[in-house]
């Protein structure tokens, strides 16, 4: 059911970012909410998914350009904006220059334009990358050492500082959330990736890692092929089904006045995992799977990354609780991957 709007409030929502993996479900997540109308998918480039475009209003933005910004915000009489729109870690690092404009820039228009338009209500996307080296690993608290190690992370950190300076100095209700990696059926092979700087015997170097290992392995079972995993069978990465990312960023949202104590850098904690049962749940529910275990050198990135998230922050202020395991993911990613790499006939 769809939510009423009270007498003289704005409650049109952008999404920025809305062509990218996260931004698609959540589109179509507030338009059932809220209404197809009320609902503008934002983008930069990257072409919007059919049933997006199609579906609602949308606009195209480049958050780094404040006065195109500003235009949408205002022609639209935005009441709230759920910013996703980043370049994400891999392309940060090897464009430097394009993360920070539309990480940093880009971030600093939205709570500027949300500043002097007087936006209710912004939700900023943050990321584990924000976590480092000597951060804990198991589990990695809410309130811990951050020495992000990529670009990417940098960024991310400075924007959940900065989002709280937004809410402390100027009073803008900023919110965010560290999603750990996002496991969705819009995933293709080599389109997740995340970078690290690796201390190596041979010297420093970045390592880019990919977490759509889940995605692949899902596509060679429908596929009915082996799969060479790139990680070790007891490799744990942290991550989280779409549809759980898309609960907690609305829940966050729609938590009214309650104290938030971690306003804009709540640890979110999803679905943990080893790679050998991940295969096994495959192999279960598709029986014949076979998966092969050869570590390369994105094992050395795993390894670097946490392996289980102190969430109990966002559990405690604000009630959040996923509810994917990993049979109903499996299950899931299966059913939609098979529609997608098999679709039934007209």
């Amino acid at each position: 059911m769809k939510e009423k709007r009270a007498a003289g409030e704005r409650t049109t929502i952008l999404v920025t970012g809305a062509a990218g993996i996260i931004g698609p479900e959540l589109v179509l997540d507030l338009r059932e909410r809220y209404g197809d109308e009320r609902v503008i998918a934002g983008y930069r480039s990257s072409p919007l998914p059919r049933e997006v475009s199609s579906g609602g209003p949308s606009v195209q933005v480049d958050v780094s350009d404040f006065g195109a910004l500003e235009q949408v915000v205002t022609h639209h009489d935005v009441g709230a904006i759920y910013h996703l729109a980043a370049v994400l870690s891999s392309a940060a690092e090897r464009d430097v220059q394009l993360g920070w404009q539309a990480n940093v820039e880009g971030l600093y228009n939205v709570l500027e334009s949300a500043r002097r338009l007087s936006v209710p209500k912004i939700f900023l996307a943050s990321s584990i990358a924000v976590f480092g080296e000597t951060t804990p690993k198991h589990p990695t608290p809410q309130d811990t050492i951050l020495h992000p190690t990529s670009f990417y992370g940098v960024s991310k950190r400075f924007g959940e500082l900065l989002g709280a300076y937004y809410a402390a100095r100027f009073g803008v209700d900023v919110r965010g959330l560290r999603y750990p990696g996002i496991i969705s059926p819009r995933s293709v092979q080599g389109e997740r990736t995340i970078s690290r700087t690796i201390e190596t015997e041979s010297g420093t170097r970045v390592v880019t890692g990919s977490t759509d290992f889940v995605t692949s392995m899902i596509q060679a079972a429908i596929r009915g092929e082996a799969y060479e995993c790139c990680f070790h069978p007891e490799t744990v990465l942290p991550l989280m089904y779409i549809d759980d990312c898309v609960k907690a960023t609305v829940d966050l949202m729609h938590a009214g006045s309650l104290p938030l104590h971690h306003r804009c850098e709540y640890n979110l904690r999803g679905i943990e995992f080893t790679a050998a049962e991940l295969a096994q749940e495959i192999e279960r529910q598709t029986p014949g799977f076979r998966c092969e275990f050869r570590p390369d050198e994105r094992q050395l990135l795993a390894d670097a990354t946490a392996r289980a998230i102190d969430d109990s922050a966002a559990r405690e202020e604000w009630g959040w609780s996923p509810e994917f395991d990993l049979p109903r993911m499996t299950q899931a990613l299966l059913r939609a991957h098979q529609d997608r790499l098999h679709p039934q006939d007209p």
